[in-house]
């Protein structure tokens, strides 16, 4: 699968000539996966199972997508292994159908460098995230620790240029604490995540990884198709109330088992795998 659609083609609206030839495309099923711990292993990487259970999936008329907090230039091998190319990326603010982009949620540049001042009053990193790269305005010991804890490399030390230079879609404080703080002064306009000890993703307000679905349900003409989701962690929480058929994994957070129909195995014990057998997917 290229990257450079994703990487050249700005947002657009799809035209109703294109909803209507996508709406005549019958899928039995829509099936939505998180990565980190859920359609990963320990090692950040897609098992080849898992890899070919997608595959499995096109053949029988189920349309694989994955949805994550990853943005999509963090993830290049994994589309190109999976072969999937419908992607809910950034919690829902960047979506993709087919390759041809369909909505973006943009934070107000404004919000952007207000929330990074505050971040850095208290000795906290930002970092600024689209589709396309990353930038970070400092490092701390929190920031390393957190890069580490995703098996992600740090990005660029200039985060003001990419501020000026780009839209952002998301942003990751570098913080392994207050929570409140944050919520308490920017609840009006963001939306938190707390998905790592030392991190938190930061969206536009109500942005989720179900409004990302929405989006792409309805600007993909794919309603009324049964949906299945698999996560592990509260970002996860929105769209698994969302879908026909939430499914948690079995290392997934007890708050987030609480919202499943169905508990698989754990990530690393073939629980993508069991999960998609258990509802005759594959």
């Amino acid at each position: 699968m290229g990257q450079d659609c994703y990487d050249k083609c700005d947002m657009i609206s799809f035209s109703t000539k294109f909803k209507t030839e996508v709406a005549t495309t019958m899928y039995k099923g829509i099936a939505f996966f998180d990565l980190d711990n859920t359609l990963y292993n320990e090692q950040t990487k897609v098992d080849p199972e898992v890899a070919n259970a997608m595959k499995q999936l096109r053949t029988n008329n189920v349309l694989p997508v994955i949805s994550t907090g990853r943005n999509i230039f963090e993830i290049p091998e994994t589309l190109a292994q999976t072969e999937i190319d419908t992607v809910v990326s950034a919690n829902g603010s960047y979506v993709v159908f087919e390759k041809q982009p369909l909505y973006k949620a943009v934070i107000k540049p404004q919000v952007v460098t207000d929330l990074m001042a505050f971040a850095k009053s208290m000795g906290e990193s930002t970092t600024v995230m689209n589709h396309q790269g990353a930038a970070i305005n400092f490092i701390t010991d929190t920031t390393r620790d957190n890069y580490h804890f995703i098996n992600s490399r740090l990005p660029p030390l200039d985060a003001d240029k990419f501020v000026a230079e780009n839209d952002i879609c998301m942003m990751l404080l570098n913080t392994a604490g207050h929570d409140d703080d944050y919520l308490n002064k920017f609840n009006d306009e963001l939306t938190f995540f707390r998905n790592t000890p030392f991190s938190m993703d930061v969206v536009i307000k109500n942005g989720s990884k179900r409004r990302g679905i929405e989006e792409l349900i309805s600007k993909a003409g794919l309603a009324g198709i049964p949906t299945y989701a698999f996560g592990d962690g509260n970002n996860d929480i929105p769209m698994l109330k969302y879908v026909d058929h939430p499914v948690a994994m079995g290392n997934g957070l007890d708050v987030v088992k609480d919202h499943a129909e169905y508990v698989t195995t754990a990530n690393t014990d073939h629980g993508i795998v069991n999960g998609l057998k258990h509802y005759n997917l594959i």
